[in-house]
């Protein structure tokens, strides 16, 4: 009888330390995303200016071959003030939208990947041969939250970057036809 209370116990015991391990493990995780939020806000401001940059390197061209030199400098505040209005309204959607697929997306990734010890020493940011297997990682994550964020984002940004055309072509005294890139989605980021 005794034997059967002590493997009880000790049951009992090693669930709730699995439990506790699982619970530190996931705190480790949310620890680890909070501390890479600069990083994802600036994976988000590298979303938007992508989606962005074909309108602004076509304005460019069109206003140095097409609009009067005297013309220029207020065509181009107007252009770049209507290039800052998108940014100013788009950038919020997409680092909130990154900012809430972070957990869903990195979280399972971190999970899978790291142990409860890794998770401590990447949170410490020890350099150490974890680092390496983070950085091998890091561009699988990076495009699945791009992804995810780029999915999420699209009904509500694909029509500011139209609007986007429309209005600099119009403060560029330009014909207000869609430019070619100016319904395409935005695009995860090239692989260095």
């Amino acid at each position: 009888m005794n034997k059967i209370k002590l493997a009880v116990l000790a049951a009992a015991l090693t669930a709730s330390s699995f439990s506790w391990a699982q619970d530190g493990k996931a705190a480790l995780i949310k620890q680890f995303l909070d501390l890479q939020k600069p990083g994802i806000e600036a994976l988000s401001r590298a979303l938007v200016q992508q989606a962005s940059d074909p309108i602004a390197q076509a304005g460019s061209g069109y206003l140095q071959t097409q609009v009067p030199a005297e013309k220029r400098e207020a065509a181009a505040k107007a252009a770049d003030a209507e290039l800052k209005k998108y940014f100013d309204e788009s950038y919020p959607i997409v680092r909130d939208k990154a900012l809430q697929a972070a957990p869903v997306t990195l979280g399972p990734i971190l999970e899978q990947n790291f142990s409860e010890e890794e998770l401590k020493q990447l949170v410490a940011w020890i350099s150490s041969p974890l680092a390496k297997k983070y950085q091998d990682l890091n561009p699988q994550m990076q495009t699945a939250l791009t992804k995810k964020v780029v999915e999420d984002t699209r009904a509500t940004i694909e029509p500011k970057i139209r609007a986007l055309d429309s209005s600099v072509a119009k403060a560029l005294g330009a014909p207000t036809q869609p430019a070619s890139g100016g319904s395409a989605p935005a695009k995860a980021p090239a692989k260095k």
